[in-house]
């Protein structure tokens, strides 16, 4: 998709990972209404600092993402790499380092390469493009194994709308924000003093409902900017608002679930509902527990219908609710039945086979709901972790 107002690129610059694009740049053609959404984790890497600053100015030009690098814990630095970077790139592109928002994803503790940066920004600023916009999906990489991007046209009155979307992330995953990195783009002409309400509640209905292994990153960004290029009516309020939020939550649930899909050494993508809790905060921790349970989550990898381990998550999770009145579904199959098994182990192993499906789980103590994303837990996901660094 090509989104008005925008173009993007990627350059090999090889600060960590050797002859593959790991540099990438957005730029707007002139000011663009901008937001962002950062990790809640007390240990914020540099560009987090640096980006939620330069959020809060309402408008910018351009996002510069690097991978494999993820200037986290590196002091001051680290700011004074993000300093230089965008010195950088805004002397190639023609705008002021204040309108650069930076995001990185790598090692933690390792301080950006700033000659190899250096030397790849002419390659950058040249590799731009209106259909620059897969370059820069692959250019966020490090052990994901593919891209992840979504796309939603609107019709609107005056013309379409575009809203593209791209995101990185297969280990460290369970976003507070709000290593995981996200940005979206819109031609939509929407008031800067909206879009950051509007990118949160997005956020809290996507990617913090995703978990792989319950650790948050230093670095979580998820990052908006809207060129107002789209000759449709303006964002403001009523139906088009409506619709402009409908669409873009559809791009960020499409990008969680390939993000929950793509975890480091998945097989399956499971669905964890709970309903009937009795507050909505009950419903989340409810559902996070389970999601999050390395038991469950073995299990989820060998297929092992262990109904139990789901019922000890629960129990452990601090909602409140009678055991003896739980219902627990594996897509249709009705597994467990007031608290006790229903005798369909052979149905739900057949479910767990599946590469999704479906954990529905009736608490019966109220009428709140909260689904979480998640995947199971492989052997590889050891393997990837217990040798990252190497």
């Amino acid at each position: 998709m090509i989104v008005k107002g925008f173009r993007a690129g990627a350059a090999i610059a090889n600060m960590r990972y050797q002859d593959r694009l790991d540099l990438g740049l957005i730029l707007a053609d002139g000011p663009a209404a901008w937001a962002g959404v950062f990790t809640q984790s007390v240990c914020q890497a540099a560009p987090v600092i640096w980006s939620r600053q330069r959020s809060s100015l309402g408008r910018g030009r351009a996002f510069l993402a690097n991978a494999g690098q993820a200037n986290a814990q590196t002091g001051a630095g680290g700011l004074t790499d993000c300093r230089r970077s965008a010195d950088l790139v805004a002397q190639a592109v023609g705008c002021r380092a204040e309108e650069i928002m930076l995001a990185s994803t790598g090692i933690i503790g390792q301080s950006l390469n700033m000659a190899a940066l250096a030397a790849a920004v002419p390659a950058l600023a040249g590799a731009l493009r209106p259909a620059g916009l897969e370059d820069f999906a692959r250019a966020i990489l490090t052990t994901d194994t593919v891209a992840k991007t979504a796309a939603e046209t609107i019709e609107a009155e005056g013309g379409p709308i575009h809203i593209w979307g791209c995101a990185k992330g297969s280990g460290m995953i369970a976003p507070n924000m709000a290593t995981l990195l996200a940005f979206v783009l819109t031609d939509a002409q929407v008031a800067p003093e909206l879009l950051p309400a509007i990118l949160a509640e997005g956020a809290e209905l996507s990617f913090n409902r995703v978990t792989v292994d319950g650790d948050t990153s230093t670095n979580d960004s998820l990052l908006m900017m809207a060129s107002g290029a789209s000759a449709a009516e303006a964002v403001t309020d009523g139906e088009p608002l409506a619709a402009f939020k409908a669409g873009l939550f559809r791009v960020l649930t499409s990008l969680a679930r390939q993000v929950a899909r793509d975890g480091e050494g998945a097989t399956k993508l499971v669905t964890v509902r709970v309903r009937g809790a009795a507050n909505p905060g009950e419903a989340r921790r409810a559902a996070r527990t389970v999601a999050e349970s390395p038991l469950v989550k073995t299990a989820f990898f060998g297929g092992d219908a262990n109904w139990g381990r789901v019922c000890a998550a629960l129990g452990r999770s601090g909602a409140a609710f009678d055991p003896y009145q739980v219902d627990i579904d594996l897509d249709q199959v009705p597994w467990v039945r007031q608290g006790v098994d229903n005798g369909q182990e052979e149905a739900a192993t057949l479910v767990m086979g599946q590469r999704e499906y479906v954990l529905d789980i009736n608490l019966k103590a109220g009428d709140q709901e909260y689904e979480a994303l998640t995947c199971d837990f492989s052997h590889e996901y050891v393997s990837i972790n217990g040798s990252y660094r190497s």
